[in-house]
């Protein structure tokens, strides 16, 4: 992701909502896919800064401040286009909940924010029931009994289902994430990897479903046809494929072909937005600046020109030694702990030519 510029000339970033230099309010204008800073005109209303249009704050940006997007004076409604989005929210009476929503929505808003600049299609369940795009945010229900024993009563699946993406409130919890990131034998788990998995599941049915693509889809990453359940129900008890770093992207994608792209669709997501900040910074391999894949090529004004995929995976390989070797360096897991082999290269590129692809 790219930094932003106030109207003073300060560097902002995305999730900022203040302007430390001019202490001007800030807003992310999503048609614009800019960071804006913020007037108040003689009506009343806040002007931006980058095309002089006039806005209002969503609403759980002006009440809960768990949002930093705006909303066209003149729509109707309340909330912003990622907020609109939104079926299911945690309950806010239990201590620790907002702070947990607040970095479910930072995930979400920075999965959009990517969406918007590769030009996926983002729309709202209450618009459109049909293709429409939705999170629940729930937690476990449990409940005391016999004293210390806590019991539950429901657990919540991350998922996605028919355009409803469903986050588990624990994956907020770093401690908690951890733990099960352990517990289920992973080398990465992170919130924003949870929404690019999900959001793949969604834009699988969107862009690759019942189009040009599906034959191809199959040849490269097998039958969706496969039973689900089954393929679910075998990895949890035998593991995943024998030899699948040969094949797959990681251990989870050789489940199931729909797990397989939704694992690949994260990763392709991973590089775009990480190769764009390393544009920002202008770092250089060889002297070379990394390929920005989303403000200069990828652009959404329909004035970029396109970079072959080899190109950005090239550049991906260059910066993701260096991410891992600065990660050891200060005594961290690498950043990127994937090998990627030519099948699941070839399934990125796949990727990569179905967003290009879209009308």
């Amino acid at each position: 992701m790219k930094n932003f510029t106030c109207q003073c000339g300060n560097t902002v970033h995305f999730p900022n909502t203040h302007c430390i230099a001019c202490q001007l309010p800030l807003g992310f204008v999503p048609e614009e896919i800019r960071l804006s800073a913020f007037t108040t005109d003689v009506s009343g209303n806040l002007q931006a800064a980058i095309n002089g249009k006039t806005y209002r704050k969503c609403k759980n940006y002006e009440g809960l401040d768990v949002c930093n997007w705006m909303v066209p004076a003149d729509d109707p409604h309340e909330y912003c286009l990622s907020c609109r989005l939104n079926e299911t929210i945690p309950n806010l009476q239990e201590p620790g909940n907002l702070e947990l929503w607040f970095r479910l929505e930072a995930a979400k808003r920075r999965l959009l924010y990517t969406c918007l600049q590769l030009r996926l299609p983002i729309e709202d369940r209450k618009s459109n029931p049909r293709t429409g795009l939705g999170f629940a945010f729930k937690q476990d229900q449990v409940e005391d009994q016999f004293g210390n024993e806590l019991i539950v009563k429901e657990w919540v699946t991350t998922g996605h289902a028919n355009g409803l993406i469903t986050i588990n409130l624990n994956e907020a919890d770093h401690a908690v994430r951890v733990q099960m990131r352990e517990k289920m034998g992973e080398r990465y788990r992170t919130l924003l990897g949870h929404f690019r998995h999900e959001s793949g599941h969604y834009f699988w049915d969107r862009l690759v479903a019942n189009s040009h693509y599906l034959e191809e889809f199959r040849r490269l990453f097998g039958d969706e046809r496969l039973d689900y359940i089954s393929a679910l129900q075998n990895y949890y008890a035998n593991g995943p494929s024998q030899n699948w770093q040969n094949v797959w992207i990681s251990a989870y994608a050789s489940m199931h072909p729909w797990e397989d792209w939704a694992e690949t669709w994260a990763h392709y997501l991973h590089m775009v937005d990480t190769l764009e900040t390393a544009n920002q910074y202008q770092f250089s391999v060889s002297g070379n600046l990394i390929a920005n894949p989303i403000s200069t090529h990828i652009h959404h004004d329909d004035t970029y020109t396109a970079v072959s995929f080899t190109h950005l995976f090239n550049d991906w390989c260059q910066l993701t030694k260096v991410l891992n070797g600065l990660n050891r360096s200060m005594g961290h897991d690498d950043a990127y702990p994937f090998i990627i082999s030519i099948s699941a290269l070839d399934k990125l590129r796949f990727v990569h030519e179905v967003i290009m692809g879209q009308d």
